[in-house]
């Protein structure tokens, strides 16, 4: 386990942890949450052993191998594939320790420690690690020809990938991932949170993507006020635990009435209006949404809303016959040739219409708000718009186009040139932009910071169309609680592309998917999109993947067939006819083959027995308080109803940890 005890942590003057005493258990899938600034990289650090607690200790066994994702990627010519395997530490030692048995002469010694390591290297999977580096890969994006190319040749985001795929492939007791979903899109997301689902190791992310949080963790620790609390459960768990706290302390009730009375004078003053009526209904949905998936928390940092659009054309945007792409010139001769994405789209935008756009990595989401923007002129085809389209867009490009050596004032002073200073002042103070720091130069603010300035000024402008393309990335918790709620209360048009399923599903209508260089509707949820992504894409790729490696001697880490043919033969044993030999090699190949593939089921199976044997040991544990007749007095009345709740999540868990069982049994039967 994991025990930080008495832990008091300053970064300079600020002090972080004050006396802190946590407990983490081995197997525990953590999520581990608080404010920007609030410590939790130092805490990683900690772990990592790169930084060292003022006064107490943090323990946890020597023997764990610790995994994480490193910040920097040098620009290497190792191939992908091979760079991802690198993570697998035990392996490499274990090649190098070959090569070096290898390149020294034969002797009967020297084959006795060559065969040592072989079986070594038989335990640590070496038949299988090319296929499994390349399922990591694929599942975070990467083609077959991709993972053939050289590190260097990547952008910066996808050499993130490749350092997640890395630690990934690390065989590991405790796996650190600090906001592992920043650089991925949804489809990668959603492959993730069911690989993490099946880590048998403790797990800790750092991640402000609720929805993610939600599908791995099993508790969470939230740093507040210096001090670390472990609440069991997942994310949304965590937040009605948190509310009830705070509602209790602070009697904040009454500012979580006020936000939902917000959305229902919305509702009030437009259902009984034919022209506003679709968009009070959406409402309401996602009230009924925001309150199921995400209470609203007692203690939010801060709010805005969007305000009303000027206009509202009808249609506000018609495509006919599109095809979207780009329009490459060559450098000799200065003529164009063209590369579509994404062709022959038909499509119509509505007043009040609120559609989230899904679709793989690289299938042409983007491209396609970028011409609907007007960023890209259409390949072919026309793009008409009504009278007053006014479009509002944020895109992440956008962020990094901000003046680094200007302040907030400057920047909204820029499109509003008319207006007084106070009221800009007032206005960015609205979005967290107080006292000097509206006057202050952008340029050490953090990604977030920057993130909100943009997106005041779109609020600005008063668009009736807002195009978001991942508006998300670098906003914390609290910033995206607050934007999703301004969304479900725009009163114009959206399209939005983004990898935060809470946000999806509390502010979109309907989903439109592209695909296969089409623009398709797509009749589903987020949930439909997942078998479909699975079935579609995933099983693809995998069979992709196995169909490139060879099974024979995928991954051994020999200079040649012949030599790995001619070890046995370095070693003391009875000479026997070939074809025996080729016999007894065979049935240890197969044997090895049906061992690599029962382990990691066999080790998941073991990993459940344990979880559900504490778990059992909760459930007894809450039963025989729940018989104690004192427990229902009144002055007991919030501890019986916590009571009841940590009850119901353990029961809620123990059921799906028995499932997972089951299906690992299955496994088990068919790994033959």
């Amino acid at each position: 386990m994991i025990r930080l005890q008495q832990v008091i942590l300053a970064r300079g003057t600020k002090p972080l942890f004050d006396s802190v005493d946590v407990t983490l258990n081995p197997g525990d899938k953590i999520g581990l949450i608080g404010s920007n600034g609030a410590g939790k990289s130092s805490l990683f650090a900690m772990l990592r052993g790169e930084l060292h607690p003022d006064q107490g200790s943090i323990e946890f066994p020597a023997k764990w191998q610790l995994a994480h994702v490193a910040q920097e990627t040098p620009p290497l010519e190792r191939s992908a594939i091979d760079y991802a395997i690198d993570g697998d530490v035990t392996l490499r030692k274990l090649e190098a320790q070959l090569a070096e048995l290898e390149a020294q002469p034969e002797s009967h010694d020297n084959g006795i420690a060559i065969g040592e390591v072989y079986g070594a290297l038989s335990d640590a999977d070496a038949y299988t690690v090319r296929s499994r580096g390349e399922q990591l890969l694929l599942g975070l994006g990467f083609t077959i020809e991709q993972m053939e190319q050289s590190v260097a040749s990547f952008s910066g985001g996808w050499r993130m990938r490749l350092n997640l795929a890395q630690a990934l492939m690390c065989k590991s007791d405790l796996l650190l991932l600090d906001e592992p979903t920043n650089h991925l899109d949804l489809d990668a997301i959603i492959w993730l949170e069911d690989w993490l689902k099946r880590y048998a190791g403790t797990l800790i992310i750092i991640s402000h993507d609720r929805d993610f949080l939600d599908g791995v963790v099993n508790v969470v620790v939230h740093i507040d006020e210096r001090k670390l609390k472990r609440y069991s459960g997942n994310y949304s768990a965590f937040e009605r635990q948190r509310a009830a706290q705070l509602i209790l302390a602070q009697s904040s009730i009454e500012k979580q009435s006020r936000k939902r009375a917000h959305l229902q004078s919305f509702i009030d003053r437009f259902a009984a209006k034919a022209s506003k009526a679709k968009q009070a209904q959406s409402r309401i949905k996602a009230l009924e949404k925001m309150e199921e998936l995400a209470p609203l928390r007692a203690a939010a940092e801060f709010s805005f809303e969007f305000r009303e659009p000027l206009s509202a054309p009808n249609p506000m945007l018609v495509m006919d016959d599109v095809d979207c792409g780009y329009r490459i010139e060559s450098q000799t001769d200065h003529s164009f040739t063209e590369k579509k994405i994404v062709g022959d789209v038909k499509f119509s935008l509505q007043i009040g219409q609120r559609i989230g756009l899904l679709g793989i990595n690289g299938a042409g989401k983007s491209t396609l708000i970028k011409t609907i923007m007007g960023e890209l002129p259409p390949l072919t085809g026309t793009i008409t718009t009504g009278k007053g389209l006014s479009v509002g867009y944020f895109a992440q490009h956008q962020v990094e186009m901000l003046r680094h050596d200007e302040s907030p004032l400057w920047h909204l002073a820029h499109i509003a040139p008319d207006v007084r200073e106070q009221e800009l002042r007032n206005f960015l103070g609205g979005f967290n932009f107080p006292g000097s720091m509206v006057t202050s130069p952008i340029a050490p603010f953090s990604g977030g910071e920057k993130a909100r300035l943009a997106l005041a000024m779109i609020v600005w402008q008063r668009p009736n169309l807002l195009l978001l393309d991942e508006p998300t990335n670098h906003l914390d918790l609290e910033t995206r609680e607050a934007l999703t709620e301004a969304l479900a209360q725009f009163e114009g048009t959206l399209v939005v592309v983004s990898h935060d399923r809470h946000l999806l599903r509390a502010t979109t209508d309907q989903f439109i998917i592209v695909a296969d260089g089409k623009l398709l509707p797509f009749d589903g949820d987020l949930d439909d999109y997942k078998d479909w992504l699975y079935k579609t894409k995933l099983e693809q790729a995998a069979a992709a993947a196995n169909a490139n490696t060879n099974a024979s001697t995928a991954g051994l880490p020999v200079k040649s067939k012949e030599k790995a043919a001619a070890l046995p033969q370095a070693q003391p044993v009875p000479s026997a006819p070939v074809d025996e030999k080729e016999r007894k090699r065979r049935d240890a190949e197969e044997r090895q083959r049906i061992t690599a593939l029962r382990k990691p089921i066999e080790a998941r199976i073991k990993r459940l027995e344990e979880q559900m044997a504490k778990l059992n040991v909760k459930k007894d544990d809450y039963s025989k308080h729940l018989e104690d007749s004192a427990i229902y007095d009144e002055a007991n009345k919030e501890k019986l109803k916590n009571l009841l709740l940590d009850q119901a999540y353990v029961v809620k868990e123990l059921n799906q940890l028995e499932i997972d069982w089951l299906e690992q049994q299955e496994f088990l039967e068919a790994a033959v």
